[in-house]
């Protein structure tokens, strides 16, 4: 099983941005669709965006589309999240997370509950207004 780690969050102003890492130890890490979510203490867990094996494909929420970028290196077992414009609306834990269906098709990460077959323990980022 894929074993996630996340790292690069923290608190920045409104409008700021971070860059989250998503290290990843194991073989098939290459061959893995990977999302990111979010969690809040009075929310539930949300889809963020994600990326295929290949990072042919990516996906967004609405609330992130056109500030965020996740990209992948498979060279180096990475995924990274670019998070621009931060708003205070985007404090939260971010989470990696592996398809449980491996190379699985986006969508699996983006339906409720989503496809998920392993967590990693989560960065938390808090955004001043």
């Amino acid at each position: 099983q894929v074993q996630l780690v996340e790292s690069g969050g923290g608190l920045v102003q409104a409008g700021g941005s971070l860059r989250l890492s998503c290290a990843a130890s194991g073989r098939t890490f290459s061959s893995i669709t990977i999302g990111w979510f979010r969690q809040t203490p009075t929310k539930e867990r949300e889809f963020v965006a994600a990326i295929t094996w290949n990072a042919a494909s990516t996906a967004y929420a609405d609330s992130v589309k056109g500030r965020f970028t996740i990209s992948r290196d498979n060279t180096k077992n990475m995924v990274y999240l670019q998070m621009n414009s931060l708003k205070p609306e985007d404090t939260a834990v971010y989470y990696c997370a592996t398809h449980r269906d491996y190379s699985g098709s986006l969508s699996g990460l983006i339906t409720t509950p989503p496809r998920v077959g392993s967590w990693g323990q989560g960065t938390p980022v808090t955004v001043s207004s």
